[in-house]
C-alpha cells in the first residue's frame, strides 16, 4: 500500500492506492487560474508551495500516516522530504500507479467534471508556456538571432546558386567570370545580354562602371566558348533572377536587422556593428545571456572547436573568435590581435550589461570605442603601455630589450662593484646536489 500525490490542472490529489484499489483521500483545488499557475510555477522550480505544504501537512503528517508518498515530479519529491520529512518515492516505481490514476482520474473525482478539467488544462497550459518562454514584447533580441542566422543562410544560398550560374555560363561565355567577380553584377549582366551575342548592343551604364563595361565589351568579340541552346538560356536565367532576388531580399533583411540592433543593443553595435552585435548574441542565446559573460569568455565566442582542441591537445588556446572580425581587431598588426581583441571584449562585455540592464543612448559606447581606438594607436605608433592605461613617460617609445651580457651592464645591476660589473656576462646560477642553487 503506497500513497499518491497527483498533480492535476484543477488541483492536487492525494490518493490511496492498494494493488489495484485506487481511493481518494484528499484534494486540493485551486480558486482560479492565477493559484493554478503559481503552485505549479513553484512546481516546476522544485519548490514547495505554501498551499501543498499545508495540504501534506493537514491530511498527512497529521494523520501519522506511515507509509510512503509516491511523487511523478523528482524536483516536488525532493522538496517534500527536505521540508515536511515524509518517505518520498519516485521514478520508475511510480510510474505504474501513476498511469493508473490518471486512467482512471475522471471516475475518482467527482467534484470536478471532465468539461472543467479540460478548460483548467488549457488556460494552466498557456499560462505555464507563457511563463517558461517569459514572452514580452520588449524582449526582441530572439527576433534578432532569427535575422542574423537567416542571413548568414542566405549569404550561402546565394553564393551557391552563383558559383552554379558562373559555372553553367561559363560553358557560354568564360571569360565573364574572371572579369566580374561581384556575384550580383555577374547574374545581372547575364539577365540583360542573355547571350555574348548581344553584350555589344547591350547598355550596362545603370550598374556597371565605364572601364568594366568596355573589358566585358571587348571579351565578348573574342570569346572562346561554345554555343549554348535558347532552353539553356533560359533555365540559367532562372538561375541568375534567383540570385538577384535572394540579394534584394537580403538588403532589406540587413537593414531590418540594423535598425533592430540600434533599438535594443545601441552600446553593442557602436562598438563592434551590427552583424558582429547580432552574431554574438545568436551564439549566446540572448542579450541577457550575453550580459552575463564575462569579457574572456566573450573574447573566444565562436571558437569553441578551437578552444576544445587546445585542451584536448594541450596547446595554446585560441585568442579571438567572432570578434577578430571587428573593424579594431582586422585594422590591427597580426602580433597585435591577439591583445586588441581582449581590450575589445572587455569595452563589448560592458556595453552588453549597460544595453541589457540599463536604459539610454550609446553615450557610453562612443567612450568605450575612443578608448580601444586610442590603444590601437599606440600599438601602431609604437607608444608603451602602462598599467595604469597611460603611455609611460607621456609617449615613450617602446624599446627592445638589451640581451644580457651585452655592453653597458648584466642587466641586473650596474652600479655593484663585483666580479660581473662593467658589461660582464652575468652567470646564471647551476641547480647543485638536492636541488638547492649554487653560486660559482
Amino acid at each position: 500500500m503506497v500513497y499518491a500525490l497527483l498533480e492535476l490542472p484543477a488541483g492536487v490529489a492525494l490518493f490511496k492506492v492498494d494493488g489495484e484499489k485506487q481511493k481518494l483521500k484528499a484534494l486540493l483545488q485551486f480558486k482560479s487560474t492565477a493559484d493554478a499557475l503559481a503552485t505549479t510555477t513553484q512546481v516546476v522550480n522544485g519548490e514547495l508551495a505554501k498551499p501543498v505544504r499545508k495540504f501534506l501537512k493537514k491530511n498527512f503528517l497529521e494523520k501519522e500516516i506511515t507509509e510512503e508518498l509516491a511523487v511523478a515530479d523528482s524536483k516536488l519529491a525532493k522538496a517534500i522530504k527536505e521540508t515536511l520529512a515524509i518517505p518520498c518515492i519516485h521514478g520508475d516505481e511510480t510510474l505504474a500507479t501513476f498511469r493508473a490514476l490518471r486512467a482512471s482520474v475522471d471516475e475518482l473525482l467527482q467534484e470536478v467534471s471532465a468539461e472543467q478539467m479540460n478548460q483548467t488544462a488549457l488556460g494552466l497550459a498557456h499560462n505555464l508556456n507563457r511563463y517558461k518562454l517569459k514572452f514580452s514584447p520588449d524582449k526582441v533580441d530572439m527576433m534578432v538571432v532569427q535575422a542574423v542566422a537567416l542571413l548568414e543562410d542566405l549569404d550561402k544560398e546565394i553564393n551557391k546558386y552563383a558559383m552554379r550560374a558562373r559555372e553553367w555560363y561559363g560553358w557560354h561565355f568564360p571569360e565573364l567570370a574572371k572579369i566580374v567577380n561581384d556575384n550580383l553584377l555577374y547574374a545581372k549582366i547575364v539577365l540583360a545580354t542573355k547571350t555574348r551575342f548581344n553584350v555589344r548592343d547591350t547598355d550596362f551604364s545603370d550598374f556597371l562602371e565605364e572601364e568594366l563595361e568596355q573589358k566585358v565589351k571587348e571579351a565578348a568579340m573574342v570569346s572562346m566558348g561554345t554555343e549554348i541552346a535558347e532552353e539553356d538560356i533560359e533555365n540559367i536565367c532562372r538561375l541568375c533572377s534567383e540570385v538577384v532576388a535572394a540579394a534584394k531580399y537580403r538588403e532589406t533583411l540587413a537593414a531590418y536587422l540594423s535598425s533592430r540592433m540600434q533599438t535594443i543593443a545601441p552600446n553593442l553595435t557602436t562598438m563592434v556593428g551590427e552583424q558582429i552585435g547580432a552574431r554574438l548574441i545568436q551564439k549566446a542565446g540572448s542579450l541577457l545571456s550575453l550580459a552575463k559573460y564575462p569579457s574572456s569568455t566573450v573574447q573566444i565566442l565562436g571558437a569553441e572547436k578551437a578552444l576544445f582542441r587546445a585542451l584536448k591537445q594541450r596547446q595554446a588556446t585560441p585568442k579571438y573568435g567572432i570578434l577578430y572580425n571587428a573593424q579594431v581587431v582586422a585594422r590591427a598588426a597580426a602580433a597585435n590581435k591577439g591583445t586588441m581583441s581582449r581590450v575589445l571584449a572587455a569595452k563589448t562585455s560592458l556595453s552588453a550589461r549597460i544595453d541589457s540592464f540599463g536604459e539610454g543612448d550609446n553615450a557610453p559606447a562612443l567612450e568605450y570605442r575612443s578608448k580601444v581606438e586610442e590603444r590601437l594607436r599606440q600599438f601602431e605608433e609604437g607608444v608603451a603601455y602602462g598599467q595604469t592605461g597611460n603611455a609611460r613617460g607621456g609617449g615613450a617609445k617602446l624599446q627592445q630589450k638589451r640581451p644580457l651580457g651585452s655592453a653597458g651592464g648584466n642587466g641586473h645591476n650596474n652600479n655593484n662593484n663585483n666580479n660581473n660589473g662593467g658589461g660582464a656576462p652575468f652567470k646564471r646560477p647551476r641547480m647543485g646536489d638536492g636541488g638547492f642553487a649554487r653560486r660559482n
